[in-house]
């Protein structure tokens, strides 16, 4: 691989935790049996090659996404801790792939059933510490996190009750808030608690002291 090509690809990899780095950037859209899927799997086999991982790459399309799926006996290694090396394969193959504004395919890769499993358990976490939130009523922060886990933990909550949520940080350090919402009538409710203690005192004499009837001791 030349050295332009790796300072391109390493370039890539920087920005890699873009929050619209899973968003359509625009133009138009590629239908299957264009050849964004042949190539999709020519670029990540050339890759995990060049990796030295012992590997093969197979793939299935629909009119929604290309999937490139990594088989083989250093799988586990090309998915990498939390998934990182699998969502890094994943950019490069999209901004590779998409590098030009028509004919536009969603890239995913993938390995097993990985992708599946790992989206599982994000949502049941992300709709545990929603929970959470409103139970103490006060924000939860998550631990940082890639893009694609953002996203999909912001969708995973947009109709949880009681809760919104938003991104902060930057780069790699970059994380979500999960935010409850305010409850009404939290701090008017001294007034009101102090109106019906004077209530129960009973209505007050606003005649001098002097004119005060005087109780027989």
């Amino acid at each position: 691989m030349g050295d332009d090509r790796k300072q391109e690809l390493e370039g890539a990899l920087l920005l890699g935790d873009d929050e619209e780095l899973e968003s359509d950037s625009g133009g138009t859209r590629g239908t299957p049996g264009d050849g964004k899927a042949e190539e999709a799997m020519e670029f990540l086999s050339g890759v995990l090659y060049r990796m030295g991982l012992e590997t093969r790459v197979t793939v299935r399309e629909d009119d929604e996404q290309v999937v490139l799926d990594i088989q083989g006996a250093d799988a586990g290694r090309a998915i990498g801790k939390k998934g990182a090396t699998l969502d890094a394969l994943q950019f490069l193959a999209n901004k590779v792939v998409n590098r030009f504004p028509d004919g536009r395919r969603y890239i995913v890769v993938d390995s097993g059933d990985y992708r599946e499993r790992h989206d599982a358990s994000l949502v049941n976490m992300a709709r545990r510490e929603a929970k959470r939130a409103v139970e103490l009523g006060r924000t939860v922060t998550l631990e940082p996190m890639p893009a694609r886990d953002r996203r999909l933990i912001h969708l995973s909550l947009a109709k949880f009750p009681g809760v919104s949520t938003k991104s902060n940080g930057e780069g790699i350090g970059r994380r979500i808030q999960i935010i409850p919402a305010r409850r009404n009538g939290g701090g008017g409710g001294g007034g009101g608690g102090g109106g019906r203690r004077d209530r129960d005192r009973g209505p007050r004499d606003d005649r001098p002291r002097d004119d005060r009837p005087r109780r027989d001791d």
